[in-house]
C-alpha cells in the first residue's frame, strides 16, 4: 500500500492534516470523503515526505476506555446514532490511538459493518473483552447494557491501576535519593578527602579503601557504569518479554510472601469480575474463561485459565478446577461452588471480586508499610558506611594527635 498526505476541511469547516494509507489516489480520496471530509490537496508521500507518527500518549487506558463506553452509552440512550456518537467520540477523545480507531470505526460502521467486528480491527485499542462483549450486545440488542457494563469494569481496573501506582511513589522516590546519595558521596565527598587521607602517612581502614577505589573508578570509567546499567536493564527487559521471562518474573512474583498476597487478590478480583460481566452478557461460560485468560498479567494465572476452560469442556464445574490449579484463595472456588448449586453463579462472582477489590486497597498499603522501613534502613546503612569510611580516618588522626 502507497501513502498518502492530505489537507481536507471537515463538516465543521476546520482544516485537517493527516496520512492516509492506500492501494492508489483514488482509494484514498475515497476514503477520506467516506470520513466526511473535503480534500482539498492530496500527495503521494515518498521516504523523506513520509509523515512520522511519534504518539506519546500509548495504547489507551482503562480510564480512556471507561470515558469512551460511558459516553457512547450516554449518547446512544439519548437517540444519538451509533454512527454519529462514534464520530462526536472521535473529535472529543484526547487519547490519539483511540480517537484514529473511532473515526476507523464509524467509517467502518457506515460501510454496514457490525460494530463489534469494527472494534476487532484495532486489537492494541480495544481489547478482546470489549468486542466480545459488544458482540453479545449486539446479538441481545441490549448494547447500552453491555457497553455500561464495560464502562463500570474499566473504571474499576483504573481505580486499582491508580492505587497501586500511588503507593509506589514514595518507595520508588527513596530508592531514587538513595542512589543520588551514593554516587554524590562517591564524586564529590570522598575525591575531596582524598588529599588528605594520602597527607596521613597511616594505613587506611578497609572500608575507607574500598571506598576510594570505587569512587576512583566510578570517576574514570563512569561511562562504562552508565553503559552497563543501560544494558542490564535493556536485557532484562527483552527477556521479561520472552516465554521463558514471563514465567521466571511471574513465578518471582509468586514466591515474595508481601508480593504473592497482593498478586493473588488482584487476579481473584479481576478474574471474577471479568467472568461475571461477560456471562451477564451471554457469553458462554467457556468462551468466557478463555478471554479472562487474556486479560491476567501474570502468565501463571493464564495458563491456570487455559486448563480451566480445557476441564470445563470436559463437563467439570468451574469451581473444581478453580480449586485444584492451587493459584486462587479458598474463598474464590468456595463462593463459585455455592453459587453453581444456587444457580446464581454471575452474582457470587460479583461479590467475590466486591470482596478482593477491598482486599487488593488493603494488600498496597501492607505492602507499602512493609517497604517503606526497610528502604529507609537499606538506605540509613549506605549512608552509614560512606560516612564512616570517611570519618575513621580521621578519628585515628585526631586520637594519634591526643
Amino acid at each position: 500500500m502507497e501513502s498518502f498526505g492530505y489537507v481536507a476541511v471537515n463538516k465543521a469547516g476546520k482544516e485537517i492534516k493527516g496520512s492516509i494509507e492506500a492501494d492508489n489516489e483514488a482509494k484514498a480520496l475515497a476514503e477520506i470523503k467516506n470520513r466526511g471530509m473535503m480534500v482539498v490537496s492530496l500527495t503521494k508521500q515518498g521516504v523523506l515526505t513520509k509523515d512520522i507518527n511519534i504518539d506519546i500518549g500509548g495504547a489507551p487506558k482503562p480510564r480512556d476506555l471507561s470515558v469512551f463506553c460511558r459516553q457512547f452509552v450516554s449518547m446512544t440512550r439519548a437517540g444519538v446514532t451509533i454512527i454519529d456518537a462514534l464520530k462526536m467520540l472521535g473529535e472529543q477523545t484526547e487519547n490519539k490511538k483511540l480517537q484514529q480507531a473511532a473515526v476507523a470505526v464509524r467509517v467502518d460502521v457506515e460501510k454496514g459493518e457490525p460494530l463489534a467486528e469494527a472494534f476487532a480491527k484495532h486489537p492494541k485499542v480495544f481489547p478482546n473483552l470489549l468486542v466480545s462483549m459488544t458482540q453479545a450486545g449486539e446479538a441481545s440488542g441490549s448494547l447500552d447494557v453491555a457497553m455500561e457494563r464495560m464502562a463500570a469494569h474499566f473504571e474499576k481496573a483504573a481505580k486499582t491501576s491508580a492505587l497501586i501506582k500511588k503507593a509506589m511513589i514514595y518507595p520508588v522516590v527513596l530508592i531514587i535519593v538513595a542512589i543520588a546519595v551514593m554516587v554524590v558521596m562517591l564524586i564529590v565527598v570522598i575525591p575531596s578527602y582524598m588529599g588528605m587521607f594520602t597527607e596521613l602517612g597511616t594505613e587506611l581502614p578497609a572500608v575507607t579503601k574500598l571506598m576510594v577505589s570505587a569512587s576512583n573508578f566510578l570517576q574514570e570509567n563512569w561511562y562504562l557504569v552508565v553503559g552497563a546499567v543501560i544494558a542490564v536493564v535493556v536485557v532484562i527487559k527483552m527477556y521479561a518479554k520472552t516465554n521463558s521471562g514471563k514465567h521466571v518474573f511471574g513465578k518471582l512474583a509468586l514466591l515474595i510472601p508481601a508480593m504473592k498476597n497482593l498478586k493473588q487478590k488482584e487476579a481473584s478480583s479481576m478474574m471474577a469480575r471479568t467472568l461475571s460481566t461477560l456471562m451477564a452478557a451471554g457469553v458462554p461460560l467457556t468462551e468466557a474463561v478463555g478471554i479472562v485468560s487474556n486479560t491476567m498479567q501474570n502468565i501463571w494465572y493464564k495458563e491456570a485459565l487455559l486448563d480451566v476452560k480445557d476441564q470445563i469442556t470436559l463437563g467439570v464445574p468451574l469451581s473444581q478446577p478453580l480449586e485444584t490449579c492451587g493459584l486462587f484463595p479458598p474463598m474464590v472456588y468456595h463462593m463459585t461452588r455455592i453459587g453453581e448449586e444456587s444457580g446464581n453463579t454471575e452474582e457470587m462472582l460479583d461479590k467475590i471480586a466486591d470482596y478482593y477489590d477491598e482486599e487488593v486497597e488493603m494488600a498496597v498499603q501492607s505492602l507499602m508499610a512493609a517497604m517503606e522501613p526497610m528502604i529507609i534502613i537499606v538506605m540509613a546503612l549506605i549512608v552509614g558506611v560512606m560516612v564512616y569510611a570517611v570519618m575513621s580516618p580521621m578519628m585515628d588522626l585526631y586520637n594519634s594527635i591526643g
